[in-house]
C-alpha cells in the first residue's frame, strides 16, 4: 500500500509528509528582496539586459529568471539542476513577479537556456558588468567613505564591494588586461571627488602600473620579488642577530630609493626583515610604493591585503564563484559574473542592513543563520502568508532588518 504520510515505530501518533510547494528552507531571502527592491535592482535590469527571446520563451520575465540565479546562488544553491526543486519552493515564487506566483519559478532547462544562451550574448554580458557596478554606486550613495582603498588579485578589483572581474585562460599572465578593470574604476571614483590608494600583490610589479598610477595622483603600495640588488641594500639586516634568540620575532623595517633597470625613475621601497625563533633565515618582503608615512605604516597597510584575501575567499565559499564547470568559455564568464553580482547583494546585505551586534558575521554565515529558515506558505483570498521559524533569524532579528531597509535613503543616480 503507498500513502503520502510516514510513519514510525518509536511513535505511532506521529506522521511525516513532504510538502514541497508549501514549505521552504530559506525563507531568509525575503529580506535580500526586500534590500533588492530599495536598490532599484529591477530598474537596472530593465535598463541593461535585452530579452531577445520570442514567442512562449517570454513566459518568465527577464528579471524573474535573473533574480532566480543569483538568489540561489546566495542561498547556497551553486548548479542549476537544483531549479527543478527550487521553481515550487514558496520563497522563489513570491519573491519574483506575480506570473510566477501560482505557476512556479524556472524549471532547469528554462534556466539553463537563460544563463548559457541569452546572457552570454555580447551585449548582456557586458550589461552584467555595468549592472553589477551601477547597484555598488547606488549603495555608494548611501554609504560611502571618502578614501577609497583599492585591492587588485589575480582575477577581480575590490574595496569590500567586488568592483569588477575578470575570466582569463589560464595561459595568460595574472596581470594581463589589468588596465581594462582598474583605470576605469580610478575615473570614476577620482570623479566623485575621492582619494583613491591601491595595493597588490607582487603579480602587479610592473612599470608601467606604477606610472599610470603616479600620472593620475593615486597612492600605491605593491609587493615586488626580492632580488640581489635590492638584498644588498639591506645587507646590514640580514646578519641574524647576536645573542639567545626570543620567542618574539625580532623585525626591522627599511626605507631608500631603488632604481630598477626597467623604471625611467627612481622610486621608493620598503623593506621588512624577520627573525622568528627556529628559524635558520629571516623572512624578507619587499615593497614599492609612493606613500608618505614611516615604513613600518606602508607595511602595515600593505599587511591590510590579507583582509581582501578573506573577502575573496568569502566569495570563493559563499556564492561558489570559482565553480565555472560549463564546457564553453563565454558561459563560464556569465556564471562568474552571477557569481559577482550574488556576492555584492550579499556584502550589501551585511553591510547596509545586519544590526551591529552581528554585522562581523562573515558571508558564509548567512546563509547558513539568516537564509536557511524554515517556513511555510499560506495563501487567503487577498495575501500570502509566509510563516516562518524562530532560530537564528528571530521575530526581533527580522523586525531589526525590515526597518533598517526602510529607513535606507532611496538610492540616487
Amino acid at each position: 500500500m503507498v500513502t503520502d504520510n510516514f510513519l514510525f515505530s518509536f511513535n505511532a501518533s506521529l506522521k511525516v509528509e513532504f510538502q514541497g510547494s508549501r514549505v521552504t528552507s530559506d525563507g531568509g531571502l525575503i529580506l535580500v528582496r526586500e534590500l533588492d527592491e530599495r536598490l532599484c535592482f529591477g530598474d537596472l535590469i530593465a535598463q541593461h539586459l535585452t530579452d531577445s527571446r520570442r514567442g512562449k520563451n517570454t513566459q518568465l520575465p527577464l528579471p524573474d529568471l535573473l533574480r532566480q540565479s543569483v538568489y540561489s546562488r546566495i542561498a547556497g544553491y551553486e548548479d542549476v539542476n537544483d531549479a527543478e526543486r527550487l521553481s515550487q519552493d514558496p520563497t522563489f515564487r513570491p519573491i519574483g513577479s506575480e506570473k510566477i506566483w501560482e505557476r512556479g519559478a524556472a524549471l532547469t532547462s528554462r534556466l539553463q537556456s537563460f544563463e548559457t544562451e541569452l546572457l552570454t550574448q555580447e551585449g548582456n554580458l557586458a550589461s552584467l558588468a555595468a549592472m553589477n557596478r551601477e547597484s555598488i554606486a547606488k549603495a555608494e550613495t548611501i554609504d560611502s567613505p571618502q578614501r577609497v582603498v583599492l585591492d587588485m588579485d589575480s582575477t577581480e578589483i575590490r574595496a569590500g564591494d567586488c568592483l569588477a572581474a575578470k575570466l582569463r585562460p589560464g595561459s595568460v599572465h595574472s596581470a594581463d588586461d589589468w588596465d581594462e578593470l582598474l583605470l576605469p574604476e580610478i575615473e570614476r571614483q577620482q570623479k566623485l571627488g575621492k582619494e583613491v590608494v591601491f595595493r597588490a600583490d607582487a603579480a602587479f610589479a610592473k612599470p608601467e602600473i606604477y606610472e599610470a598610477l603616479e600620472q593620475r595622483g593615486v597612492k600605491y603600495a605593491i609587493r615586488i620579488p626580492a632580488n640581489d640588488s635590492l638584498d644588498r641594500d639591506i645587507n646590514e639586516l640580514l646578519a641574524r642577530p647576536v645573542g639567545r634568540p626570543g620567542q618574539k620575532p625580532a623585525v626591522w623595517y627599511k626605507g631608500f630609493l631603488c632604481q630598477a633597470a626597467s623604471w625611467k625613475t627612481a622610486r621608493r621601497v620598503v623593506a621588512k626583515v624577520e627573525f622568528h625563533f627556529g628559524e635558520l633565515f629571516p623572512r624578507v618582503g619587499f615593497i614599492v610604493t609612493n606613500l608618505e608615512t614611516d615604513s613600518r605604516a606602508v607595511v602595515r597597510f600593505y599587511n591590510q591585503r590579507g583582509t581582501a584575501q578573506q573577502w575573496i575567499k568569502e566569495g570563493k565559499q559563499a556564492v561558489t564563484m570559482t565553480r565555472l564547470s560549463c564546457h564553453r568559455f563565454r558561459s563560464n564568464e556569465v556564471r562568474l559574473w552571477l557569481s559577482v553580482v550574488a556576492y555584492n547583494l550579499g556584502n550589501l546585505w551585511r553591510r547596509l542592513v545586519l544590526p551591529r551586534k552581528v554585522e562581523h558575521w562573515a558571508l558564509t554565515s548567512l546563509p547558513q543563520r539568516l537564509v536557511k529558515t524554515g517556513g511555510r506558505l499560506v495563501k487567503h483570498a487577498r495575501y500570502y502568508w509566509l510563516l516562518l521559524a524562530e532560530s537564528h533569524l528571530t521575530r526581533r532579528l527580522f523586525g531589526s532588518m525590515v526597518r533598517r531597509i526602510e529607513a535606507l535613503p532611496v538610492p540616487t543616480g
